[in-house]
């Protein structure tokens, strides 16, 4: 049997084999081994819809989002102009009012 090391989606290192998929008791995640080893090769960005980011892109944000310290919100429909690829799939860089942010690929979508 094949050992997973780790969540695909938290990273959680607790995986187990629930007899017909593995489970992550930190997030409650359930996978099957074919698709935690499609999640760990593809570490390419994607937006909310699946559709791939490059650096320069621009997006759509699709939820209102506060901003860690500060009394800042994205609001909805909010358009980013030239987004910056980080070293994590799951975040972009970006300027919004003149401030550096880093934004979650999952709320945003690609124009």
């Amino acid at each position: 049997m094949n050992e997973i090391s780790k969540c695909p989606k938290c990273g959680g290192e607790y995986v187990y084999f629930d007899g017909s998929l593995y489970v992550c008791p930190d997030c409650a995640y359930e996978f099957s081994e074919e698709s935690a080893a499609s999640a760990a090769a593809d570490d390419v960005p994607r937006d909310s819809n699946g559709a791939e980011l490059f650096d320069g892109d621009a997006v759509t944000v699709i939820k209102d989002l506060k901003v860690k310290g500060s009394s800042m919100v994205i609001k909805r429909g909010t358009k980013v102009k030239s987004i910056r690829l980080t070293e994590n799939p799951e975040e972009v860089d970006c300027k919004i009012d003149g401030s550096g942010i880093v934004l979650k690929t999952c709320f945003l979508k690609k124009q």
